[in-house]
């Protein structure tokens, strides 16, 4: 039996780690469902969305030399991993969610064949945009350029699509149903 891994990928102010976050707190071990927990050259910050496993940069190298990633991407002057224990969970076929990267899809799909399914969570560029300004993180003219690379970007050939213009919850409900279905509505 082969699971599935939901490598889920969307723009910044997309909602992804608070859409990943609803849908882990909405699971339970009947479900045959596993979360991967990346592993992130960042460190790990009180109360952020995702809760990763933060390594420096030597770190990372010398566990990717080691083969414990079964995916590994650079993004953003960051290192990115999924480990290898994932292999292991859709050879028992467990549906996977893993929280990815869009200029990792390539990647992803050599890797993990057919087996992969890609969830893009997006939502219109003016809800972006107040999503971004309202975590105060950024300036306007930064969130503007990010915003420009986010629309110069290649379209992701998404299995999935999900529009996160409404409530968290109801963008939770639509993965939820997917991941639980075993099948994926394709665009």
């Amino acid at each position: 039996m082969t699971g599935r891994l939901w490598f889920v990928v969307g723009p910044s102010g997309a909602g992804k780690d608070t859409v990943l976050a609803g849908l882990a707190a909405s699971l339970t071990l009947p479900d045959g469902v596993l979360i991967a927990r990346r592993i992130i050259t960042r460190p790990c910050q009180p109360g952020g969305a995702e809760q990763h496993l933060s390594v420096t940069d030597d770190g990372f190298a010398r566990l990717d030399a080691a083969g414990a990633f079964a995916l590994s991407w650079a993004s953003h002057g960051l290192r990115y991993g999924i480990g290898a224990e994932v292999r292991p969970w859709l050879a028992a076929g467990m549906q996977v969610i893993a929280n990815g990267s869009r200029a990792a899809i390539p990647a992803a799909r050599a890797a993990f064949g057919p087996a992969l399914r890609v969830v893009e969570i997006t939502a219109p560029p003016d809800l972006l945009a107040a999503r971004l300004a309202a975590r105060g993180r950024e300036s306007a003219a930064d969130i503007a350029a990010r915003l420009n690379r986010t629309g110069a970007l290649a379209p992701t050939q998404a299995d999935l699509v999900i529009v996160n213009d409404t409530t968290p919850e109801t963008a939770v409900q639509q993965l939820r149903t997917a991941i639980l279905a075993g099948v994926c509505t394709c665009v």
